[in-house]
């Protein structure tokens, strides 16, 4: 998979040169050496407005999963609205850590970082109905699961091959699927004891940001097509005006500047179960953030080597650990960014940084946080079948990658996919075991993805070679997997 760390005598006489030599690394006019295109600097209004396309591909991504937990866990609007506004402050520090770093910390490449659904569905089985309690438990869990992912990172880098597509795909597909109930949630309306919950209103507002989404997405292209999620939100909003499906109340007393103080939930309180279903959250987090890194090294022409991989796993935990500081979740890659660097050949990473800097301002402005908790929950609803379910057919489309018909591969996803959709399809499968238990099993994510890693590796890497060889390893010679949808 990975190019051999160089010795460290060559990192010696190298010291800031973090990646293999491309063939833009040549010498330019009058022998002056040229900068990697991924390392160069644009003039500022570029940078801005290159930056500012970025965040608009990803602002969607970033306030979803707090826009879930906050309401799942007892949280009200404007608790809810800190969290989505602390989101995008974390956010834009885990992408300058990505794209700028120091020391061994940072890709830097284009990459940028922000909350992980990975961790949504886990979060709401840890926090349900515990208010700030189960928000200081959630906080608490990350950050031993980010410092343990921080000091394992050398060897996680070097274990890639036992995270093939059948396992990501699996993975990422659990994801997309364990998220769609939220959606159908919104949609009726979010709240079973509300009167109108199931309404033929909130269905009707919420097929009709349905359309208005894949309408966009077909119709408009470029900047505009990255942004059709966002485009959908307010005119589903718009259109929910009118019919008294929104107020202004989420506005009233929200601050024009604010910074995210930390701690505002409490000091964080530590429970092994929580811990453990963290961990398994921050293993998917880092084998998504690696696949990435391989097929964004590639677009760039910068092929991700192991320092490559160990640096941006190093920012991808170092920023989850941080995170948790200033009310904010855990961090990892947003695919969809690395679709628009290659939709739009900027490949340099400070375009990315100046994008992260426009995520750290959003988050020291509440009131624009509070903007989006305008949005009707129909409408959100609508919409968030189109973005989960995007992240469901990402899975499928890392699957079809997977050799599924070689030896026992196809067993592997059955058998893993079946095991998390448990907590879906059978809420009260687990009610007999004891609580602590069910902080893990209650998340489908977290029990597929420890089924698919011990049944690859039994089927894929124990026993004779032939059986080995008939695995995918992600460090096989071939062509980049794609990458997964956040």
């Amino acid at each position: 998979m990975a190019a051999k760390p160089r010795s460290r005598k060559d990192a010696d006489a190298a010291p800031d040169d973090r990646q293999h030599p491309s063939p833009d690394d040549r010498e330019g006019p009058g022998g002056a050496e040229r900068k990697h295109p991924v390392d160069e600097t644009l003039p500022p209004f570029r940078m801005f407005t290159s930056g500012l396309q970025h965040v608009a591909a990803m602002y969607a991504g970033v306030v979803a999963p707090p826009m879930i937990v906050g309401p799942a866990v007892g949280l009200g609007a404007r608790d809810t609205a800190f969290l989505m506004g602390a989101s995008l402050f974390t956010a834009g520090i885990a992408t300058l850590l990505q794209t700028l770093g120091f020391w061994k910390v940072g890709a830097r490449l284009p990459f940028v970082n922000g909350v992980s659904f990975a961790g949504v569905t886990p979060m709401i089985a840890i926090g349900r109905d515990r208010g700030h309690d189960g928000i200081a438990v959630i906080f608490g869990a990350i950050i031993v699961a980010s410092v343990l992912g921080f000091v394992l990172t050398p060897y996680f880098s070097k274990l890639v091959r036992f995270f093939p597509p059948v396992v990501t795909g699996t993975v990422i597909t659990l994801i997309g699927v364990s998220l769609l109930p939220v959606a159908f949630n919104w949609a009726q309306g979010g709240n079973s004891a509300a009167p109108g919950y199931g309404s033929t209103e909130n269905i009707g507002m919420a097929a009709i940001t349905f359309v208005i989404v894949l309408a966009l997405r077909k119709l408009l292209r470029g900047f505009l097509q990255q942004i059709a999620i966002l485009l959908g939100l307010v005119a589903g909003t718009l259109v929910a005006v009118p019919l008294g499906m929104t107020g202004l109340d989420a506005l009233r007393g929200a601050d024009a500047f604010g910074f995210p103080t930390p701690f505002h939930f409490g000091a964080p309180q530590f429970e092994i179960a929580a811990i453990v279903s963290m961990c398994i959250v921050m293993l998917v987090c880092m084998t998504e953030s690696t696949a990435d890194m391989l097929a964004l090294g590639r677009i760039v022409d910068r092929p991700a080597d192991e320092r490559t991989i160990e640096g941006g796993l190093r920012a991808d935990t170092l920023g989850s650990a941080i995170s948790p500081l200033f009310n904010g979740f855990m961090c990892s890659a947003f695919a969809q960014n690395i679709g628009l660097v290659a939709m739009t050949k900027v490949r340099s990473r400070y375009v990315v940084a100046a994008g992260g800097g426009i995520l750290i301002l959003l988050g020291l402005c509440p009131v624009a946080a509070s903007v989006i908790a305008l949005v009707p929950l129909p409408v959100l609803g609508g919409a968030g079948i189109v973005l989960f379910g995007s992240v469901a057919a990402s899975g499928i489309q890392t699957l079809a990658a997977a050799a599924l018909e070689k030896g026992e591969n196809a067993l592997i996803v059955a058998a893993s996919v079946g095991i998390g959709l448990i907590p879906i399809a059978a809420p009260e499968f687990y009610h007999a075991f004891p609580k602590d238990l069910l902080v893990v099993l209650d998340s489908g994510i977290s029990t597929g993805c420890v089924v698919a890693i011990v049944l690859n590796l039994a089927f894929n890497h124990l026993g004779t070679k032939a059986r080995a060889d008939e695995a995918t390893p992600a460090g096989a010679e071939r062509e980049p997997d794609p990458v997964p949808v956040h």
